[in-house]
């Protein structure tokens, strides 16, 4: 594996499991992960009532998050979200993306995305709304992905079964399989 950080993306719709993911991924690894920066926004900003450029906002504070904390990688980087997140619901709530999402999107530099499979049952955490559309923000992420033409594998599986699937996936990606 050559010096670089290799950074692994990690999306799917609502409550599969992605931080927890990150969270496993980075200790496994002994390296850090990227909280999506969504969820401290709102936890202080109403979620029900936001706006198009609450949204650039978002964008630029998940760039800028990914951007410091980087800088204390060790091999891999988990990052618990990217602007496609962003771009999906932007589109969704205001069936228009900003411009500056989309520009970072096409000038991202991830080494892998991890797509979560919607088999996880349903968790309510006060800023989940959207249980119906699971299945579509899935095809969404996956369609997205092709678009980009980039390196995703999916991740299915409940509990320590999904974790390493993730963990294998990561092994063979990067030829760390002994």
């Amino acid at each position: 594996m050559e010096n670089r950080v290799k950074k692994i993306a990690i999306l799917g719709a609502e409550s599969t499991g992605k931080s927890t993911l990150a969270e496993l991924l980075a200790k496994r690894y002994s390296t850090i992960f990227i909280p999506e920066f969504a969820r401290s926004y709102f936890n202080k900003n109403d979620i029900k009532n936001y706006s198009l450029s609450d949204l650039e906002q978002i964008a630029l504070e998940q760039i800028e998050l990914e951007h410091e904390l980087s800088k204390n990688a060790n091999g891999f980087v988990f990052c618990d979200t990217t602007l496609i997140t962003i771009k999906i619901w932007s589109q969704n709530e205001f069936k228009q993306v900003p411009q500056v999402i989309s520009t970072h999107i096409k000038h991202s530099d991830y080494d892998l995305y991890l797509l979560c499979n919607n088999d996880l049952p349903w968790e309510d955490d006060g800023q989940r709304m959207h249980q119906h559309l699971r299945e579509h923000v899935f095809k969404w992420n996956e369609h997205e992905l092709i678009k980009l033409n980039v390196p995703y594998k999916i991740v299915s599986g409940i509990g320590e079964d999904r974790n390493q699937k993730a963990i294998q996936i990561i092994e063979s990606t990067f030829n760390l399989v002994k």
